[in-house]
């Protein structure tokens, strides 16, 4: 194995097999609780939920990660201050960590709350700032979405592959309510105001990390959300580019972990989207 390549296994264990082990586990668990939460908090806005199973999840995927993988950094929202500029203070901490687990337990806290099937378990890896493993697990339909850089991504075993859409006039695409509600959210609804009326349709379903996977299966041709954490993207994002999509913030410039606005598409529309989201956000 070349020096430059990132050592993809380490005791027997490989990187992608932990991160599996650790959203199936975690989902498992997740589901579990279900309408058993009895703990309720908000964090940064009134629509920024967090519960004692977000809490819990995070402790399970961080003990299991760190049983294999003592010397790695670890990134997850519930050890994190809420808000944006915490976000990106705990990012700037860990950056230039050879290995770094980041962790969102559970993506779509709002719908786990209310009973609506659509949140999932988020981890990726990334070495020296490049995510080099994604795995997002949908516990409530038991859909694994993996990804490893170079190797592809897969659901249910299946390689994945992105849609054919070319134009935004054919393109199912998402987005997402940010939980800033003074300056991302007003910004997304002019997103919204403007771009709904030249797709086919838009869906707003309350997870990123499942929207991204949905991008890479070719079930959504694009997805954008505004002043999102690395913890919500960095898996996804492996998904989207191993199934032939791409990742860039709103301006077109290649996806990296600091990015917080983010656009996800199957790369035909990409530049379109893109410029509509420019042209909204003057």
């Amino acid at each position: 194995m070349s020096a430059n390549q990132p050592e993809s296994v380490i005791g027997g264990k490989s990187f992608t097999a932990v991160a599996v082990n650790c959203a199936a586990k975690a989902g498992e668990w997740i589901k579990s609780k279900s309408g058993n939460i009895t703990q309720l908090d908000t964090k940064y806005s009134a629509q920024d939920l967090v519960t004692e199973v977000d809490k819990g999840a995070e402790r399970m995927i961080r003990n299991l990660i760190g049983t294999h993988f003592p010397n790695h950094a670890f990134l997850g929202e519930e050890g994190v201050e809420p808000g944006p500029l915490a976000s990106a203070k705990a990012l700037e901490a860990v950056r230039e960590a050879e290995y770094l687990w980041i962790v969102d337990p559970v993506d779509g806290t709002t719908n786990y709350v209310h009973g609506f099937p659509f949140f999932s378990v988020s981890i990726a890896l990334a070495h020296r700032g490049q995510v080099i493993v994604g795995v997002v697990y949908d516990p409530s339909r038991d859909e694994l979405f993996v990804a490893e850089r170079g190797k592809g991504a897969y659901v249910h075993g299946k390689k994945m592959d992105v849609s054919q859409e070319t134009t935004l006039s054919q393109s199912l695409v998402a987005t997402g309510f940010p939980a800033d509600p003074q300056e991302a959210l007003p910004a997304n609804l002019r997103d919204i105001q403007a771009i709904a009326p030249k797709v086919r349709n838009l869906r707003v379903a309350g997870s990123a990390a499942l929207h991204l996977a949905y991008v890479a299966a070719g079930r959504l041709s694009g997805f954008w959300e505004h002043n999102l954490s690395a913890w919500d993207i960095a898996a996804g994002s492996l998904l989207v580019e191993e199934a032939g999509g791409r990742m860039s913030d709103f301006g077109g410039e290649p996806y990296q972990l600091a990015v917080r606005n983010v656009l996800a598409t199957n790369g035909r529309i990409h530049d379109e989207l893109s410029r509509e989201l420019k042209a909204a956000d003057v």
